[in-house]
């Protein structure tokens, strides 16, 4: 049986094909690079919601899907890690959602690998263990302010004004300071 249709010339189409497969192979490169340069960044997010390791690499590979699946239709209005931390912060609260409940504890980093005794260390290990309490939007603003982004970023990437993004820090600083008095 054959396809061949008389009439038909079926070499544009074969050159369509191929130049959709090297843009196709172009765009898995780009994408590849763009996850190297900021897994630290995604893995800090999972860490801040997600307290298991195992928890921690499905959160990872999950968001890691999810910038896949919206890397096309990704504009370049904002930075790439503006836009990744709106990705995996929408991820990592839709995977509470869905849980329906709030683990105890849910550590930033894994402190207990780090800690060597410094009060350096037990300094970051009071106030991991302060910010675990919070809720998980409060967590999510109070990384972004650790990561030293600005009101405008924050306001960017969580989808408020940057006014708003000032009076919820000044709030979660306050909960922070209440929290360590206790």
């Amino acid at each position: 049986m054959s396809f061949f249709v008389p009439g038909c010339n079926i070499f544009p189409f074969l050159r369509l094909i191929k130049e959709k497969q090297v843009n196709i192979r172009e765009t898995e490169k780009e994408f590849i690079d763009v996850i190297r340069k900021n897994s630290r960044l995604i893995y800090k997010v999972c860490t801040v919601y997600t307290a298991d390791k195992e928890l921690i690499e499905d959160t990872f590979q999950d968001i890691v899907v999810n910038l896949w699946c919206s890397f096309p239709s990704f504009r370049g209005e904002c930075k790439i890690q503006t836009w990744i931390y709106r990705v995996s912060l929408n991820t990592c609260i839709n995977h509470l959602r869905k849980k329906k409940r709030t683990p105890e504890r849910m550590p930033v980093l894994c402190v207990e690998e780090i800690a060597s005794g410094t009060s350096l260390h037990t300094h970051a290990k009071e106030l991991y263990e302060l910010i675990n309490q919070l809720s998980g939007m409060e967590k999510a603003f109070i990384t972004l302010y650790l990561d030293d982004k600005c009101h405008e970023e924050i306001a960017e990437i969580m989808g408020i004004s940057k006014n708003n993004v000032a009076v919820k820090l000044h709030r979660i600083k306050e909960k922070l300071l209440q929290l360590s008095n206790k």
